[in-house]
């Protein structure tokens, strides 16, 4: 089976543009997937064809069993569905074991989205009397000016900025491209950062990206999902008290706080990069949401 799963991430990645990140959780959804296998087929010749809807349904008891979160399990599911569609297409399998399998019914919970005075405070954090300091505020203007996500702001490069019409150019999922505006103080913050960037590299290292990518470690490399995750979660956490401290919290107080001003829904998408209009549409019941509190703390009829 390995085989097999190495073929169809290679497809993934090089036929169909995934993600990294993407690619990261098939394949590990995978692994876990075959670990499962070799248990529930351990007294017999094992053949993908032996793979059945009750095989795949056990999996997901298992996963329930091992107290895997909803949204995960739908993850997995996904993935198998796409993993055996591929193999029919390759006419490996006949039919696919999982196709009419329903993922478990998930929860909607909305964004977690820090107040325009907490941003403004988590903002001037960094240290920027330091190198890092100046590309840290940089990061953090980067993403609340621009909503972008994690992976579009680690990957993004000097040519995709344009200073004089104040617009970024972003490769998002599926290598789909769309100009963002960049705020003014983004703007300033990555000028400040572009004149210290070459300070960032500590003696004994080269810049590795040869100073086309915007964001670098101290080592001269790429910056990782892993690092970024940290180094916000240290930033928000001196701000702000909320469980999830991740770079998606200023992709979700962005799209809200244009929304609370009164942007219009459709421009949010195109802002956000939504395939779906009903993606952006969660916004708009946080905004409710914090109006009612507003409400309910300020008019004297409220209680």
């Amino acid at each position: 089976m390995q085989e097999q799963i190495t073929q169809f991430l290679q497809h993934l990645r090089g036929e169909r543009n995934y993600s990294p990140h993407t690619l990261a959780s098939y394949e590990d959804d995978l692994r876990q997937f075959s670990e499962f296998l070799s248990r529930h087929f351990s007294n017999t010749v094992f053949s993908l064809t032996l793979i059945d809807r009750i095989t795949i349904r056990s999996f997901l008891n298992d996963l329930i069993e091992q107290d895997f979160s909803r949204r995960s399990i739908a993850r997995k599911l996904a993935c198998l569905k796409t993993f055996f569609r591929h193999l029919t297409k390759t006419n490996v399998v006949e039919t696919n074991p999982a196709l009419n399998i329903q993922a478990p019914r998930l929860t909607k919970s909305l964004p977690t989205v820090l107040s325009e005075n907490v941003i403004e405070d988590l903002l001037s954090q960094p240290d920027v009397t330091k190198p890092e300091g100046i590309r840290d505020r940089a990061i953090l203007e980067t993403f609340y000016g621009t909503g972008i996500r994690l992976s579009e702001l680690i990957n993004l490069q000097w040519r995709d900025i344009d200073f004089h019409d104040g617009t970024i150019k972003v490769t998002g999922k599926g290598s789909k491209q769309r100009i963002v505006p960049l705020g003014r103080k983004a703007s300033a913050a990555l000028k400040e950062y572009a004149s210290a960037r070459s300070a960032i590299v500590e003696p004994g290292y080269r810049d590795e990206t040869q100073g086309l990518t915007v964001f670098i470690t101290k080592r001269g490399k790429l910056l990782s999902p892993k690092g970024v995750n940290l180094l916000m979660n240290g930033y928000i956490g001196k701000v702000s008290e909320i469980k999830k401290k991740s770079p998606h919290v200023l992709r979700h107080s962005f799209a809200t706080h244009l929304l609370d001003r009164g942007a219009d829904l459709r421009a949010v998408k195109e802002l956000l990069g939504h395939e779906s209009l009903s993606t952006t549409q969660i916004y708009t019941h946080v905004s409710v949401e914090r109006l009612k509190k507003i409400y309910a703390q300020a008019h004297p009829k409220a209680t």
